[in-house]
């Protein structure tokens, strides 16, 4: 059901053939393309960006994000940009704009939600990356730190350097990590079981082609952040784990569609162009 060489809703970059006409073929090459195009809130503003611009964070669909890039530059997308003439955005929409890259070339690619056990001996914080198949498995690629030197490989991240909502939550369920060490870079309440459930339910979503920004709350979501969910709902989170981890599209279908679960339609069409 899910054909991961196809754009989704946030994926899809019709009309906008001349643009990415001269993205190039390697996927690794696809995706350092994306890591010149997107700036950090911070960084943006230390490089000069008006604080008017910070709302373009609130982007979620890609071809929203060219469209910016494309007022501010209107060179191919394979040219390197300035920082200052790169979208605002985070790491979600550096894994977002690289798979929209990569299925605009025909590769298969998931943005994937979780978190980075790298930034920080014994922590896991919030992380997205993407990933591409390269006809034997799924490629992890950290898009947004590419050539930063915090793991050898951001191109092909070893097992454990990266860990998905599901795949955290499993350990967190297993007692094999912390989940009070599992959060928000730079806060001090968003840490614990419920930004792992968090994580895991917006990983599902990106598994369905639905890729929300990290902030985008739905279903229970606010409920276990504030507390009031149980183990009926731990149970739940447990599913949505185990079908990220086997990947079966009928599946990931049919939790998505479970009413505590599904992406409502407000947060579909909200958040820039679409």
């Amino acid at each position: 059901m899910f054909e991961y060489a196809e754009p989704g809703a946030h994926t899809a970059l019709t009309d906008l053939t001349d643009l990415v006409g001269d993205l190039p073929s390697d996927p690794v090459a696809i995706c350092a393309v994306a890591q010149g195009l997107v700036i950090q809130p911070g960084d943006a503003i230390a490089a000069g960006v008006p604080e008017a611009r910070v709302p373009e964070k609130d982007i979620r669909p890609a071809a929203g994000m060219v469209a910016v890039l494309a007022a501010l530059d209107p060179a191919p997308l394979h040219v390197p940009r300035a920082p200052a003439a790169r979208v605002v955005g985070t790491c979600r929409h550096f894994a977002t704009l690289a798979c929209a890259f990569l299925r605009a070339r025909g590769i298969p690619s998931r943005a994937r939600c979780g978190f980075g056990t790298y930034f920080r001996a014994g922590y896991g914080l919030d992380h997205w990356i993407a990933e591409y198949h390269d006809g034997h498995r799924w490629v992890r690629v950290d898009v947004e730190h590419l050539g930063k030197g915090y793991v050898d490989r951001p191109e092909d991240l070893a097992p454990g350097e990266f860990l998905t909502g599901g795949e955290a939550w499993e350990l967190c369920r297993q007692g094999l990590i912390d989940p009070r060490a599992y959060g928000v870079a730079g806060t001090e309440s968003a840490w614990g079981p419920a930004e792992i459930s968090g994580n895991a339910v917006r990983d599902l979503a990106a598994l369905c082609k639905r890729e929300m920004l990290p902030w985008d709350e739905w279903g229970r979501m606010t409920e276990a952040y504030e507390g009031r969910t149980g183990e009926e709902y731990d149970r739940l989170v447990d599913e949505v784990a185990r079908a990220c981890a086997e990947g079966e599209p009928g599946v990931l279908a049919e939790l998505s569609a479970r009413e505590e679960l599904a992406v409502p339609r407000r947060l579909l069409g909200k958040g820039g162009p679409t």
